[in-house]
């Protein structure tokens, strides 16, 4: 039975985990190596200068005062015996598409697996409320895995899913979004200075066709390739001139 690390960012008690968890039982041998509590917006950050406490939760299952990615780590470098055939992270509560791509834990986990070469999923529904659609990403979300630990995904590309609360059924291969929300700030009077709380305000706008955003208010489920390689590459020749000035500068100073 292959090996299978689940993560999430919403913490180890989060019923998303919990549902995943069980969706995947079938599928393979799951460990759980989780934050202990909510760690939402963390991305891929790790823990450094500080150590990351690490305590046993059940069988197979851990908790730690760390982030997603440090959860990754913990049980690639100690807790599990060998490297795991699959990493799975979710299922998150609320969709990670646009520009939240860059922002959550969920999908920082998966990224700092498909880092170390391992292949990964995030999963995320597209609602703050579970509701039925918390089982049918689950179980969507178990299916992907059985999928991919048949099909292993290409080195350093993970899968990002997000599945709307009422699902049609129906999963689309689209791109990711560009902006969909902005961020608004409320200020609030405090003895020890200013506080502000940071929000979202999703933008009013007609979704880019063929992408996760559009997807979901289709009321279908999006999947999205996502790669570790940031580079642009067209811009590896667009922008090349750019060297050229720049020694030319530096050999006049």
């Amino acid at each position: 039975m292959a090996d299978i690390l689940l993560t999430n960012d919403d913490g180890i008690d989060a019923a998303g985990l919990k549902a995943l968890e069980a969706a995947l039982e079938p599928v393979g041998r799951v460990t759980v190596v989780a934050p202990a509590s909510e760690r939402s917006g963390a991305a891929q950050s790790i823990t450094l200068r500080q150590p990351i406490l690490c305590a046993p939760a059940g069988p197979r299952r851990w908790k730690i005062e760390g982030t997603p990615a440090d959860a990754v780590l913990l049980a690639l470098l100690r807790l599990m015996e060998r490297p795991p055939a699959l990493v799975v992270s979710g299922v998150n509560l609320g969709a990670n598409v646009g520009e939240n791509v860059h922002y959550s834990g969920t999908v920082g986990a998966a990224m700092e697996a498909a880092l170390h070469g391992l292949p990964a999923l995030a999963v995320s529904l597209a609602s703050r409320e579970p509701g039925d659609g918390l089982e049918a990403a689950a179980r969507l979300g178990a299916l992907l895995a059985r999928l991919l630990l048949e099909e292993p995904l290409p080195a350093g590309i993970l899968l990002n899913l997000n599945v709307p609360r009422q699902w049609s059924g129906r999963v689309r291969f689209v791109r990711q979004s560009r902006r969909i929300t902005r961020s608004v700030l409320r200020e609030e009077d405090d003895p020890r200075g200013r506080l502000y709380w940071l929000h979202e305000v999703r933008l009013e706008h007609q979704p880019e066709p063929a992408t996760d955003w559009d997807a979901l208010l289709a009321g279908d489920a999006a999947l999205t390739p996502l790669s570790i390689d940031r580079t642009h590459e067209p811009s590896l020749n667009h922008l090349s001139h750019l060297a050229e000035r720049v020694t030319g500068l530096l050999g006049r100073g």
